[in-house]
Parts: C-alpha cells; sequence; structure tokens
C-alpha cells in the first residue's frame, strides 16, 4: 500500500501560501497504524516562530459529533439499550406528547427527523441550560420524519441528551468512559481547556468581544453557552488520537482495546440508511464528495477546519486538521484542498 506522500504534502504548503490555513497536519493510514503523516505551516500566524506540530490540539468542531455522540450512541445500541427505529416517545418521558416523540435515533442519525434546521439556541431559549433543553426537545418539527435528508446540528444535540438519559451520565463523562479511555486518547476532552494545554492548541476564529482569536474555547456558540460540552462540537483532539479511533474502526481483532461501540456499528454506519432520498447518508457519515457510496470513502468534517476520511472496502484512514477558521468562514477554498487530499489518501 502506497500513499502520495510528496504530492500531499505541496498540496498542503500550497495551502499555507494561498493563507486558507495558517497551518495543518495530516496522516493515512491503516487498521495497523499510521503510514504517513506530516505538519506544515505555523499555528499562529502572529508568533510565526512557533511551528504546526503533530500533537498540536484542534477544536473538532463537528467531529464532536462522532467522536463522542455517534460512539456513545453505538455503545448504548450494542448494549441494547437503544432501538435505533422505536419512536423516542415510547421510552422517553421528557418527549412523550411533543413533536419529538414521533422521531426515531435513525431519522436522528441520518439527518431525516425533520427537526429545525438550525440550533439558535440562545435566540429561541435563552440562556439557562434547563430552558435549552426543554425547548429543543420540545420544539415543533420542521418536516415530518422520513420526509427529507436535511443537515441540522439539533440532531447531535438530541442525541447527545438521549444518551445522557439512558446512560444518566453527562457526555463527557459517557464518552471519556466508554470510548476515549479504553482507545488511549488520552488528548482527546470536551473544553474548555486549561492553560497548560491551551498552549498548544491551534486558534481559531476572531473573538470580537476580546479582539483576540479563541484558543482553548470552543468556536461553536451553542458549545459555549451549554459550558463547553454538548453533541454538537466542543471536543478538542489531536491527530495522534483520531488516528487511534479510526485505526479501531477498521480493526476487527480488538488489538487495540474494546471500546463501547465495536465493528456491527461501525458496518451499519457505514452504509447507505436513506434508501431512494438524497444527499445519501450513512448513520452520522455520508460519502466523501466526489465520490459514489460504492467506493465506500466516508467523511466527517468540522467547521473549523478538521476532517476525517475511512474506507473499509480500502482498509484505509485519513485525517487532516486544520485551522482555516483563523482566516475566513468561506468554505470553498478548503472544500479544494480536502477534495485533492481525499483522492491523494485513497488513490
Amino acid at each position: 500500500m502506497t500513499y502520495s506522500t510528496d504530492r500531499i504534502e505541496a498540496l498542503l504548503n500550497e495551502g499555507v501560501r494561498d493563507k486558507v490555513y495558517p497551518g495543518a497536519v495530516w496522516a493515512v493510514g491503516d487498521a495497523t497504524g499510521t503510514r504517513a503523516h506530516g505538519a506544515t505551516g505555523v499555528l499562529d500566524p502572529n508568533e510565526p516562530n512557533v511551528p504546526m506540530q503533530p500533537d498540536t490540539v484542534f477544536d473538532a468542531a463537528s467531529l464532536t459529533k462522532i467522536l463522542a455522540v455517534w460512539s456513545t450512541v453505538g455503545a448504548l445500541w450494542e448494549e441494547g439499550k437503544l432501538d435505533l427505529d422505536t419512536p423516542l416517545g415510547a421510552f422517553w418521558s421528557e418527549v412523550d406528547g411533543h413533536p419529538l416523540g414521533a422521531v426515531t435515533a435513525r431519522h436522528l442519525l441520518t439527518h431525516t427527523a425533520g427537526a429545525p434546521l438550525r440550533a439558535q439556541l440562545k435566540n429561541l431559549y435563552g440562556t439557562d441550560p434547563q430552558d435549552i433543553r426543554d425547548g429543543v426537545l420540545h420544539e415543533a418539527l420542521h418536516r415530518p420524519p422520513g420526509e427529507a435528508v436535511e443537515y441540522t446540528d439539533r440532531a447531535a444535540l438530541i442525541l447527545g441528551y438521549l444518551a445522557e438519559y439512558l446512560s444518566g451520565q453527562r457526555l463527557d463523562q459517557l464518552a471519556t468512559e466508554r470510548t476515549w479511555q479504553p482507545l488511549g486518547m488520552h488528548s482527546t476532552r470536551f473544553g474548555p481547556l486549561p492553560a497548560e494545554i491551551t498552549t498548544r492548541c491551534a486558534p481559531t476564529e476572531l473573538d470580537q468581544d476580546t479582539d483576540t482569536h479563541l484558543k482553548g474555547v470552543a468556536h461553536d456558540f451553542s458549545a459555549r453557552l451549554l459550558g463547553g460540552v454538548c453533541g454538537i462540537a466542543g471536543v478538542f483532539t489531536v491527530l495522534d488520537d483520531l488516528a487511534v479511533f479510526l485505526r479501531y474502526m477498521l480493526d476487527t481483532s480488538t488489538s487495540l482495546g474494546r471500546a463501547g461501540f465495536g465493528p456491527d456499528w461501525t458496518r451499519q454506519s457505514l452504509t447507505v440508511q436513506t434508501g431512494t432520498l438524497k444527499p445519501v447518508r450513512g448513520l452520522f457519515w455520508h460519502p466523501a464528495p466526489g465520490t459514489h457510496p460504492a467506493e465506500d470513502i466516508w467523511v466527517h468534517y468540522g467547521f473549523t477546519g478538521t476532517g476525517m476520511w475511512i474506507s473499509p472496502h480500502q482498509g484505509r484512514w485519513a485525517v487532516l486538521l486544520t485551522n482555516k477558521l483563523y482566516y475566513t468562514r468561506d468554505r470553498q477554498p478548503l472544500t479544494d484542498v480536502r477534495n485533492t487530499f481525499r483522492a491523494l489518501a485513497f488513490a
């Protein structure tokens, strides 16, 4: 198995020169380990002598949905505590009698629940965490469940609440105990980060209130509003931890230990779960842009500039971590880099 290491490095170096992102770290590998990796650029353009490093800590943004919510829901499913196709109102008293009661966990995992398309928590529900929870769980649906595939952050927020309800633990405790600790992902955690870790964290967007770039604090406003821990975002992680996570998804020998979710959950998640509806979705994963589901390359992105890909058929995975949000919210420049990176990683 070979990788286009020189071409990957050239691609990512060009992204630094074009100010797509200040810096990037990347790795590609298989179930046995990392086969190639690298780092380019700087941590912060205001400190040009501090290079991006393999152990740089990144605001994972929506990768939280995979690292904390998807993995935890998978553990509950494998333990028999959650049936994906039972309406939530049948076993969850908080949503019984409300529109969300007709929705299933599978609807949420495939973004077919018909939930409102944007979180907008503060504007709708204020700042009290219980008021936010009540508002999200009791809100009217945008459309009937199963009618359309429409991405919404609320799906992960609701599933995070559901996991907490079924387990009696907070989401950060669940993810740590069921996934991160068993796999040795010791640098993965919800923020805000302590000062000693923040120093090696990649800064993201400019905070208008402080006129400094956010560093060690989640970029996502919903995560900050909820104290740093929610299903939408809030996790910080490093390259090596993501490599272990993806290796585990491919490794059926359990040589890496045993997390709460296993190969059955991975197999189901990395298959089309939306029937004839478009765009195609698995369970929180989706086919990489520019590929057909039959190519079996699945991806999840984070708004701050993070991304990870996996292909059980090829037995490969790839990770690309950037802090592109330092410069811009424009998605297209990084989209072009991501698509080329994926093509090189899975050539």
